[in-house]
């Protein structure tokens, strides 16, 4: 993994943003991006002292955008700006979005088009590299003028006035004894001080989609991973139910030719080849074709992975977008007012994402469903042995379809909406935010659904053996009962179902398959 991320505004990656959640790599800003940054800066200055009108430089806000500020109130202008918009509501945000958006906010900032300072950018990088993190509610972000609060809050902790995080991993997920502390109290801790924002520092800090884009970003690089492990659950499912492979024949998806059909159809192949049990079937399988939740497994996967596809790309531009107002194009001495900062091309994508995902979970569930009843599998009634004095994974099933219900719920569209701002100067907004922060949550649960998914098709694998799964499938198996052992009876699932979602959180699952089969 590399040690160092070179920013430069045009080329950060989802892999880099996922190598600097794991690694926190020293983080440098290129020389070019540098003279940029200078440069811009310098044109702001020329423009301040020569009285130049800039909306929110020399001029107030939205509705006061026609409202003239004195060239002495200009450093309090901007940090009235961070006071006023720092309204957020709600449960704070998890650091690594927090630390996420840090990044891309910096990212941003380095293209040289905001008029912003070297050493303003330097905390910055500072406070990521030690893990200051600043905390920042998830709630008041409608998504037009950018994610305003919640980089408010952000810049808060920058200028003295916020609080802070002191994290050790940001990607731990128990941060109940965090102890936040203002953050005059962190910086000072590191030597560090906070900022005085000079003219346009506070609008460029705030003014964007890093908050949406945070959400998007991470979701984007689970969301290709959960999408495989789809695939290795529902060869596994595949594989309890002693399914014919025959819906899987490339000769078929050659016929329509969406990519991520084709793929998945492959995947499936390379995961259950060599199958024992499917070889044990072959000779007296009366069935000319399965459930639609295994034979249509490369469509309705397929079409994820073509969406998830799509959504990444979206998610790759806006990383690497300039997104505030106004810009500043220090070559020809120009600043442009704009509306680069809206989100609407987050909101469509992370409500196009949540679909995608929510399918995942709605097929997975079926599965489930057809492997513990016992009409359907062909196996013990809820795959448990002296069933009535056990019930075994009878209520598993019942958790994946009140996850996959609730999902349903939260995959309706928030980019749809918009509720009028600032006096209707801000008319039509993304609701971005809303939109990520649900599709956020869609993924979470998906995680937990195809944990189930595979802990009810290891255990359905119980009742095959002596014949063995095949190349992917048994592996994926193996690694499920280093954590999970049979049920021989009754006991506490949610223990059982929380080991295995962790196998997918860590993926390790993913990883030690791949080691054996590699699949797309």
């Amino acid at each position: 993994m590399a040690d160092k991320l070179v920013i430069d505004g045009t080329n950060l990656t989802l892999e880099q943003i996922e190598n600097f959640l794991h690694e926190n790599p020293d983080i440098k800003i290129s020389q070019e991006s540098i003279a940029r940054i200078n440069k811009s800066r310098a044109l702001v200055e020329k423009w301040v002292n020569s009285g130049e009108s800039i909306y929110g430089v020399t001029t107030g806000f939205g509705e006061f955008s026609n409202v003239s500020i004195s060239k002495e109130n200009l450093k309090l202008l901007q940090e009235n700006l961070i006071l006023s918009h720092a309204v957020g509501c709600g449960e704070n945000l998890p650091p690594f979005i927090v630390k996420i958006m840090m990044l891309l906010r910096l990212n941003a900032l380095a293209r040289g088009y905001s008029g912003v300072r070297i050493e303003t950018l330097e905390l910055l990088i500072k406070m990521m590299k030690l893990n200051i993190i600043p905390v920042v509610p998830s709630q008041g972000s409608v998504g037009s003028s950018g994610d305003l609060v919640q980089l408010a809050h952000l810049v808060l902790a920058m200028i003295g006035k916020g609080r802070v995080q002191i994290i050790k991993n940001v990607l731990d997920e128990d941060t109940a004894g965090t102890q936040i502390i203002p953050s005059t109290e962190g910086l000072k801790k590191f030597g560090l001080k906070p900022i005085v924002l000079e003219a346009k520092e506070g609008l460029a800090l705030i003014n964007g989609t890093q908050m949406m884009t945070s959400f998007a970003s991470y979701i984007a690089i689970r969301a290709k991973k959960l999408n495989k492990i789809a695939d290795l659950s529902a060869s596994l499912t595949h594989e309890a139910l002693r399914s014919t492979d025959k819906a899987f024949d490339p000769k078929i998806h050659e016929l329509r030719p969406f990519p991520g059909q084709i793929t998945t159809a492959k995947n499936i192949l390379s995961l259950i080849k060599n199958s024992e049990i499917r070889k044990s079937h072959l000779r007296n399988d009366s069935r000319v074709q399965d459930a639609y939740s295994i034979r249509c497994v490369p469509q309705i996967h397929g079409a994820s992975r073509d969406a998830i596809d799509y959504v990444c790309s979206r998610v790759n531009i806006e990383i690497n977008s300039v997104n505030d107002n106004p810009i500043i194009f220090p070559d020809t001495e120009e600043h442009i007012e704009g509306g680069n900062f809206h989100g609407q091309s987050m909101a469509l994508a992370m409500d196009f994402m949540s679909i995608a995902l929510s399918e995942l979970a709605n097929v997975s569930e079926r599965r489930t469903e057809r492997m513990v009843n016992g009409a359907l599998s062909g196996l013990p009634r809820f795959l448990t042995n002296n069933g009535g004095l056990n019930s075994g994974l009878m209520i598993a099933q019942y958790t994946a379809a009140s996850l996959v219900s609730e999902n349903k719920v939260l995959s309706h569209p928030a980019s749809v909406d918009s509720i009028p701002t600032s006096a209707n100067q801000e008319d039509h907004n993304s609701m971005g935010s809303i939109a990520a922060q649900k599709c956020f949550r869609i993924m979470k649960n998906l995680e937990n659904v195809l944990a189930i998914e595979l802990l009810t098709a290891a255990q359905a694998l119980e009742f095959l053996k002596p014949h063995k799964p095949g190349a992917g499938t048994l592996i994926a198996y193996e690694e499920i009962r280093k954590v999970v052992q049979p049920l021989d009876g009754d006991r506490l699932i949610y223990d059982d179902v929380k080991k295995v979602a962790g196998l997918i959180k860590d993926d390790s699952l993913l990883n030690t398959v791949e080691k054996f089969v590699k699949f797309n």
